[in-house]
Parts: C-alpha cells; structure tokens; sequence
C-alpha cells in the first residue's frame, strides 16, 4: 500500500543554525531530486519580499502560525535575501575579474 503525503504549505517562523529567524510562507520543494524547505518572506514596511531556501539539515525549529503572526515576525526580523556588504565584495571580484581577463591589471 502507498503512503500518501500531505503537502505541506504553512504560516509559519523557522530556526535555522547560525542564529537566524525567518517568518513566511513555508512550503516544500525539490530540487535536482533534493528536497529543500522554501520560505517566501513577504514584503515588509521595511524589505521587499524574497524567498529562501534550506536543507532540512539547516533546520532546527518551525513553528506554525497563522499569517497575521507570520507577517507580523517578518517585520520585526528585518530578514534581507543578501547583506549589502556581500554585494560589495561580489560586486570588486566581479571588476576585478574583468580587468584581470581585459589585461588591465596585473595580479603578480
């Protein structure tokens, strides 16, 4: 007899490791035959809305609520897809590469 699974699609606040907090929409999806568990933060006063995605292994904690709470927890986490100053870095190698691959610069 086949197990039937129920899909999973919540409100909910997730603990991951590292000490983060993200509150969304969480429901599941595979990818490359992995599965992974999607957060969609919605769009705060604060941040646009971006979705994130984790292993189970990066999870410790989901507790499930309703919208109202989960929008309300986004708001208050401040949660963003990227810090700024790891668009900065990305940003110089990418000039860098370029330079580099222009023969602009020279690395020795």
């Amino acid at each position: 007899m086949s197990e039937q699974t129920e899909k999973f699609e919540h409100w909910a606040i997730v603990e991951v490791f590292g000490h983060q907090t993200y509150a969304g929409k969480v429901t599941e999806q595979t990818i490359g035959g992995n599965s992974f568990v999607r957060i969609d933060i919605p769009e705060t006063s604060n941040t646009k809305s971006f979705t994130k995605m984790f292993g189970q292994n990066a999870i410790y904690g989901i507790t499930i609520v309703d919208e109202k709470a989960a929008k309300a927890k986004a708001a208050i986490l401040r949660s963003k897809p990227i810090e700024t100053w790891e668009l900065g870095s990305m940003i110089e190698q990418a000039i860098k590469e370029k330079l580099i691959n222009a023969k602009l610069i020279d690395i020795n």
